[in-house]
């Protein structure tokens, strides 16, 4: 797997952590099964969050909750 998709640094940990709450309360599930949908039902946590964390984490809460709920819709991803 390539090094820019994993987590490989504190700050990615972390606003991966914040990703995965955050949609978790917007779509009032909790952080297990969020967690779960983006690793293994899909792989939006490797293929979409980590790569793309120098453009995402400069969004806001919302506008980053958003995307990647969309993401996870046109993906078909199931919660």
């Amino acid at each position: 797997m390539d090094s820019d998709k994993n987590i490989n640094n504190l700050e990615k940990l972390e606003f991966a952590i914040f990703c995965i709450e955050n949609i978790a309360s917007e779509l009032e599930l909790n952080a297990a099964q969020v967690y779960t949908a983006l690793t293994e039902k899909s792989n939006v946590l490797n293929d979409y969050i980590i790569p793309s964390y120098d453009v995402l984490h400069t969004q806001s809460k919302n506008y980053i909750v958003q995307d990647i709920i969309e993401l996870m819709e046109e993906r078909g991803v199931q919660v």
